[in-house]
């Protein structure tokens, strides 16, 4: 039982390794890539649309729909990167049910890289919406007291968001180790189901989680009240 897919090392050369982690999660990347371009090439705006085409509109309205109930007032501009987060994070986490297979979430490098996406992405947003003084400015709210708190509360939620879906992946992974052992036949399928459940849940979490954020450091009406 591994506590990380880090752990696994498929190759080695000297300093360089190649885990798991790695392989996994490039090859989710691929299949996301290719899945989408094979699904978007033949678009179709008549009644009479494919399957696929019907699926990949479905999830992308939500997702829309979602972000645009946070609050932000153009979810069109943001839907790319949310959404690319939650379909990532959802897609290794469902993967689960492929004998053998460890999800990268379950390693804190792959989800620190995910947090400091968002953490990197929420600037280069709020800059967008609010101009680079505009930004600066909401780090003083409500006094010039708070700046060194606001910066904190910044950094922190970054690691909030890395370990609290690290935490639950990895754990779930090693209950389900733990009942294969014990009994391998009725719990193993029931915790999987409920593996698969908590799964898209954590994408859901983190993904309205980045949205909050993102809402938070655009709202360029709470400049309007200084």
């Amino acid at each position: 039982m591994h506590l990380s897919p880090d752990e696994l090392i498929l190759w080695q050369h000297g300093f360089f390794k190649l885990n798991s982690t790695i392989v996994t999660t490039w090859g989710l990347m691929l299949v996301l890539t290719c899945g989408a371009k094979l699904i978007t090439r033949n678009l179709a705006s008549e009644v009479n649309v494919s399957n696929w085409q019907s699926l990949l509109e479905i999830i992308v309205m939500a997702i829309k729909k979602q972000i645009e109930d946070v609050g932000t007032d153009r979810p069109e501009k943001y839907l790319g990167f949310l959404g690319t987060l939650f379909l990532f994070i959802a897609a290794a986490n469902l993967c689960t049910i492929f004998p053998g297979y460890e999800p990268p979430t379950g390693s804190l490098s792959t989800t620190a890289g995910l947090a400091i996406c968002v953490f990197v992405a929420v600037p280069l947003f709020g800059i967008e919406d609010r101009g680079l003084r505009g930004y600066l400015k909401t780090y003083l709210k409500p006094t010039s007291f708070m700046l060194p708190f606001n910066i904190i509360g910044e950094i922190s939620r970054t690691l909030a968001l890395a370990i609290r879906l690290f935490g639950n992946m990895m754990s779930g992974t090693m209950i389900l180790a733990i009942l294969l052992t014990i009994t391998p036949f009725i719990f193993p399928i029931v915790m999987s189901v409920l593996g698969l459940l908590t799964g898209m849940v954590q994408a859901y979490i983190f993904s309205i989680l980045a949205t909050v954020y993102i809402a938070a450091a655009t709202q360029i009406h709470q400049d309007l009240n200084p």
